[in-house]
């Protein structure tokens, strides 16, 4: 009976002590040490991180000085056998090199004068005949193609229908444009350009509107591509400032003919020479960690993430800092690895391994940590136990704008409900905010749970958390500084992810992997 009670009181002792340790580890996860580590990730110097660019390897430059001085081990292998906190691959970004439409000795800027209309790629330089064909219309009650010969040249027409026409509407707009693409297309055009109503401010905004939507086709992605599917006849849509050039008229003549006067247009014949080339360019990156290692379940690992690139600086000159999105979740790991490695130095170091990652190409699609689950990873994914993954935690949302104590909770319960429970038990025995569920619904119209770096470790079948504080009218503008972010409460954050986290390295079990849902 003795012997039974004096167990009890060494478990009770070891709780007891495993608890007051985890507490004096917790205290050096600061709001001022934070602060200290954005102020220089997000700063001016770094140029807004961009993947691949010169700013973000100096980010990664200030992530590695870190984990060297609190002793972290590097753990990638390099081709000649040394270890290094850098795990280096190389991207391609595919995109628009030289393009331009050429008017006589005047040069059209892509992007600028005129953009295209999806994929068009014209990897040479062609001199090519213009026809002006009104607003390129073939119909029953109208054809604007009457008399004229365009197979194999440069189409032009106005954008819409004239007011006096029959049923305008059915010219009208995107399904219009479509329709009188395929016409032109059909008649055998080689280029069609089609002429906007905008008025010049007008149309410089739809052009950087357009520009951010045919962004999709400026990607980077791990394998070079062989070839992409472009579009047969290529469109684009101008000014009519460079309409009135191509076709060699004034500006004033062709409002005049918007206005259905009659305007004489010239007998000589105008060429364009016109160059839109696809190309690849090769970036090189890199995945930054750092390792400390387990004691006795050394062979188990909890992986902590965070993308440590942003989206740069735009044509305008102005740099996208991106503090919070994700200069939070980057010196989140920073606290993050600073405790633990008190702790390892103290003697109470995890039973588990914890590899701390800052991930690259996140920006461009959760590139980086794709590299590392489906490329090159560097701890057996059968032996990665769980990955919490940290992305945004700096700011409000506007639904939380009278309660900022919470935190979005994405994904936790999709793999194992073990691990939900530890993640609400962890919360509630230190910080005790809200954890919002909103966007772990199957249902969410953002799909959250598939747009960060956690998701491909979920993808094979390893338990994650996602913590995020939601989208602010800061994302991905100028505007996300280190000003505007919310220290205390940011450092409670982080305080959540290293209880939910000593948890998991310390635990006799690992999580298990009982549900799998959508």
């Amino acid at each position: 009976m003795k012997n039974q009670k004096f167990g009890i009181l060494l478990l009770l002792s070891s709780s007891l002590t495993f608890a007051q340790n985890k507490d004096t580890y917790e205290k050096t996860i600061s709001p001022d040490d934070l602060k200290k580590h954005l102020t220089i990730i997000s700063s001016d110097d770094m140029q807004g991180r961009d993947t691949g660019s010169e700013g973000q390897k100096k980010a990664g430059e200030y992530i590695v000085k870190q984990f060297k001085e609190y002793g972290l081990q590097p753990i990638v292998k390099t081709d000649n056998g040394e270890l290094s906190y850098y795990q280096k691959f190389n991207l391609y970004k595919s995109g628009w090199k030289d393009a331009y439409v050429k008017i006589n000795n005047t040069k059209k800027v892509f992007f600028k004068d005129y953009f295209p209309v999806g994929m068009v790629n014209i990897p040479e330089e062609k001199e090519i005949e213009t026809v002006f064909v009104g607003y390129g219309i073939k119909a029953e009650s109208r054809n604007d193609y009457s008399g004229k010969s365009i197979e194999g040249k440069a189409v032009i027409f106005m954008e819409g229908a004239p007011n006096n026409m029959e049923k305008p509407e059915e010219w009208e707009g995107s399904v219009g444009s479509k329709k009188k693409q395929k016409i032109a297309a059909e008649l055998g055009a080689a280029f069609i350009f089609e002429v906007s109503n905008a008025e010049s401010d007008q149309f410089k905004t739809l052009n950087a509107e357009r520009k951010a939507i045919l962004s999709r086709f400026n990607r980077m992605a791990l394998e070079k591509s062989n070839a992409e599917k472009t579009t047969p006849s290529p469109a684009f849509v101008i000014s009519k400032n460079m309409a009135a050039d191509m076709i060699g008229i004034s500006e004033k003549n062709l409002l005049k003919f918007l206005e259905g006067k009659k305007i004489k247009f010239p007998k000589d014949k105008t060429n364009i020479r016109v160059k839109s080339e696809r190309g690849q360019d090769l970036v090189e990156t890199s995945n930054i960690m750092g390792f400390i290692e387990g004691t006795d379940k050394k062979d188990e690992v909890v992986v902590l993430t965070a993308h440590y690139d942003h989206v740069g600086i735009d044509d305008k000159g102005q740099i996208y800092n991106g503090a919070d999105d994700d200069g939070s979740g980057t010196c989140a790991i920073l606290e993050l690895a600073q405790a633990y490695s008190i702790a390892k130095a103290n003697g109470h170091g995890p039973r588990r391994s914890i590899l701390f990652m800052t991930v690259t190409g996140e920006e461009k699609g959760l590139l980086g940590s794709k590299y590392y689950t489906d490329v090159a990873p560097v701890i057996p994914l059968d032996k990665t136990i769980v990955d919490l993954n940290i992305d945004m935690i700096g700011r409000v949302d506007k639904k939380h704008e009278s309660n900022p104590n919470y935190v979005y909770v994405i994904g936790s319960d999709k793999l194992s409900s073990e691990l939900h429970r530890i993640s609400e038990d962890a919360n509630k025995n230190s910080i005790n905010f809200e954890l919002d569920y909103e966007f772990n619904s199957p249902t969410d119209p953002n799909k959250f749970y598939y747009r960060s770096d956690h998701y491909n470790f979920a993808k094979n079948k390893i338990p994650v958390i996602f913590y995020f504080t939601g989208v602010h009218e800061d994302y991905h503008k100028p505007g996300d500084d280190v000003e505007k972010i919310l220290f205390e409460k940011y450092s409670s954050i982080v305080k959540l992810v290293f209880n939910t986290s000593w948890e998991l390295a310390n635990r006799d079990n690992k999580i298990v992997v009982d549900s799998n849902k959508p």
